[in-house]
């Protein structure tokens, strides 16, 4: 089978990914709504770096239909279910699909469409941001790539991942599904949540006592649920990734929020929530921060 890549969305993430498989001569195969298609069709991708600009010239197609080895889906929770019409479910019935959005509910909307062939996946370490219809700016230079399957072979995660390796990606092969998603959502829900509701950068949150302490109080929340779902996370290590993250830390959720467009709050807080409500634990918190960034 042809080891062709297919980009469900190439906004920041994945148009940066995009760039990487392309220049790294992998076929890359972008899929857009028509009006990013036409752009991206006519202007390519370009990536400003800490390093310096990355471009391509990648193939787009409003439709996917063509064979894949690799779909990656990185399109955001609110768009989810719109943007899978967009592929035929045969172009993958080879491949593996890996959906790098924030979250835990994903799964369930994406195995629907394409059955066995979903592997979780998150990436982390990076930030990065539209700054044009096709300009992509970077945050951080090195994201890290965790792909894992409860069914699919080992042999196909591992292919998966050589893909984004080749690409220089660090893509790596996780234990489980739950611990995959668990190890990034437990700082992202608080951390969006904060972020949204207060409007400040992390550094600001960490600065100020009251917003410091909803912060604390909502990760030792979060690490009490991924518990309770089989995933221990000692809240002490937890707090010390979030205490070295830079001061201009933000979150996509957050930048959504201000800018008034559809946020993913819902897919990473509210997720956490509804298990926390299933496993009857108390998350006051979180649910405050909810409230206050404006979750119903």
């Amino acid at each position: 089978m042809t080891q062709a890549v297919a980009i469900l969305g190439p906004g920041a993430v994945g148009g940066a990914l995009a760039v990487r498989l392309a220049n790294a001569n992998i076929r890359t195969i972008c899929v857009a709504r028509a009006e990013a298609a036409g752009i991206i069709a006519l202007s390519g991708i370009v990536v400003e770096t800490a390093g310096g600009t990355l471009s391509a010239r990648v193939e787009v197609t409003e439709h996917l239909a063509a064979p894949v080895a690799l779909l990656l889906v990185t399109v955001k929770a609110p768009m989810l279910r719109e943007a899978l019409e967009r592929v035929d479910p045969t172009s993958v019935e080879q491949g593996v699909v890996v959906p790098l959005l924030n979250g835990l509910e994903h799964m369930e909307v994406l195995r629907e469409r394409f059955d066995g062939r979903v592997a979780a996946g998150t990436i982390a370490r990076y930030q990065a941001h539209r700054a044009g219809r096709v300009q992509i700016v970077e945050a951080t230079p090195h994201p890290v790539v965790t792909i894992a399957s409860d069914t699919l072979p080992r042999t196909e995660l591992e292919a998966a991942a050589g893909l984004l390796q080749q690409a220089g990606v660090d893509a790596r092969v996780g234990q489980s599904e739950k611990r995959v998603l668990w190890h990034k959502l437990a700082r992202i829900a608080p951390l969006a949540a904060a972020t949204s509701a207060s409007g400040r950068t992390l550094g600001e949150v960490r600065d100020d006592p009251l917003w410091r302490t909803r912060l604390e109080h909502a990760l030792a929340e979060t690490c009490q649920v991924a518990e309770a779902e089989g995933v221990p996370l000692r809240y002490p290590e937890q707090w010390t990734i979030i205490d070295r993250m830079a001061d201009e830390t933000t979150t996509s959720a957050a930048r959504d929020v201000a800018a008034g467009r559809r946020s993913e709050l819902d897919a990473i807080v509210g997720a956490v929530l509804r298990v926390a409500e299933r496993h009857g634990i108390e998350c006051p918190a979180l649910e405050e921060l909810a409230v206050l960034a404006g979750l119903p």
